[in-house]
Order: C-alpha cells, then structure tokens, then sequence
C-alpha cells in the first residue's frame, strides 16, 4: 500500500517544476543571443546581450510568454502549499495571530510573484521591481517565520531538527539577498549568481514542506444544506427542529 499522502508531493513537484521552468527560460534566451551565460565575465558594453538576471531571462518573446505562465502557476501552487501549512499547524501554535500573519506576508509574495511574471522589466520597471520587492522581501520573511513556527509546533518530535535546517536555508537567502544589494553599485556578475541562487534556495525551502504534510491528511468536506420548510405550511414539519405536544382541551370543571 502507499503510504504517502497526494498532497505530500505538492511541493517537491512545485520546486522542481518551476527550477526547470527557469532554466529552461535561462537557456532559450542564451540560444537567442539575448543574454549573457552565467559563467562568463561582466561586459558593460556588449552590443544586444543583457546580464542574465531572472527577469531580463523572461523579458524578450518568447521566452516572456513561458516565464509569465511559469510565475503565475508557481504562485497559484504555492499560495497551496501555503493554505495547507496554515490549516495544518493552525491547532498548533499558541500564537494564532503569527500563523496568520506569516499566511499574509505569503500570500502578498505570491502575488508580487505574478507582477514580477506579467510585467517586463524594461517596459515597465516601476512595477516590476515592486513586485520583485515583495516577492523576495516577503518571501524571506515567510521563511524565518515558518523556521520559527517548525521550532514551536514540533511535529512528531522532529520539528526542531528540521527548524535548523530552514534557519540555514533562511540565513542562506537572507545573505544571499544582502551580498545581492551591495555588489550591485558596480557591474559584477557575481551580482546575478546571487539572484539565481535566492531562487534556487526558495524553491528547496519550499519543498521541505512535504516532510510536514506527510504527518497530516487534509480533506475537502462538502455538505449539502437543506432548508428546513416552515412548519405551518408543512404538516409533518415542527418549529425549531421539535416535535409540539398535542393542545390538551381544559379540563372541565363539575356542575
């Protein structure tokens, strides 16, 4: 029989699927001469061919068709994995308004996911930096707070083990993040390593998730709701659900 739980493989599928997806942006706009390869050296000026950031990847047809169906799927099925985690350790955790308020900063990184997916960076930079913003600033949060959150609920005496794990994957992308913002006051191309390696770091966070579902089964319940018909046009319906004693008639008293 097998043991695992559909739902398990939601997120290791969500993390390779969309690492895939990337790479393969990555590489159709190499083969397009639109890009630079990540392992060459920065060239300021290089005729047509842009830094091999993420979002200059998926900023040319047609490979900006793939990347904006890639990003809005990834975000649709993570904001999944999301609702899941929240529904999972909402009986868990003593401080409810932090399971919450981590499901809000997740929700609103998926959606900075779909701008960063449906706005290109050189036609529209404003919004698409914004939701690059929110993607990685709120992304990043939602990691120390789940880290912190595996830590408190502990699942089957493992939590605390795997609560390490994501403070190194989190420390990981927040470091990655930072070296990210100060290598880019000067052209480097160390500057888009750290930028691939943010992602990269996300999606294996993202996929631990199926190490805690598989300690739960979640169930969508659906139930039909019957009007109840008023009891004075029907002569087998009773109000509030109750059967009414007969009128007994007054007894009548002796002449």
């Amino acid at each position: 029989m097998w043991w695992c739980r559909p739902l398990v493989l939601l997120p290791p599928i969500l993390s390779t699927f969309t690492a895939a997806g990337l790479w393969v942006v990555y590489f159709i706009a190499r083969h397009n001469g639109k890009v630079l390869p990540l392992t060459s050296a920065y060239r300021k000026k290089n005729g047509s061919e842009y830094p091999p950031y993420i979002s200059f990847t998926g900023n040319f047809p047609p490979t900006s068709c793939y990347f904006s169906e890639i990003l809005n799927l990834t975000a649709f099925a993570a904001f999944v994995v999301g609702i899941l985690r929240y529904f999972q350790v909402k009986t868990k955790l003593d401080k409810r308004w932090l399971n919450i308020f981590s499901l809000v900063c997740f929700s609103v990184a998926c959606f900075g996911m779909t701008i960063v997916g449906n706005f290109q960076l050189l036609e529209m930079w404003v919004i698409h930096n914004g939701g690059t913003l929110l993607a990685f600033g709120l992304g990043n949060l939602y990691c120390w707070l789940q880290s912190y959150i595996t830590w408190k609920v502990n699942l089957n005496n493992q939590g605390k083990v795997f609560a390490i794990c994501r403070v190194v994957l989190s420390a990981a992308i927040t470091f990655c993040i930072i070296l990210q913002r100060v290598l880019v006051v000067i052209p480097h191309m160390h500057t888009v390593r750290c930028q691939w390696a943010v992602v990269m770091l996300f999606l294996i966070y993202i996929s631990t998730f199926a190490i805690d579902f598989r300690h739960c089964r979640f169930e969508v319940v659906c139930r039909d709701t019957v009007e109840r018909k008023d009891w004075r046009e029907d002569p087998d319906g009773y109000p509030d659900g109750k059967e009414q004693e007969p009128e007994q008639e007054p007894e009548q008293e002796p002449e």
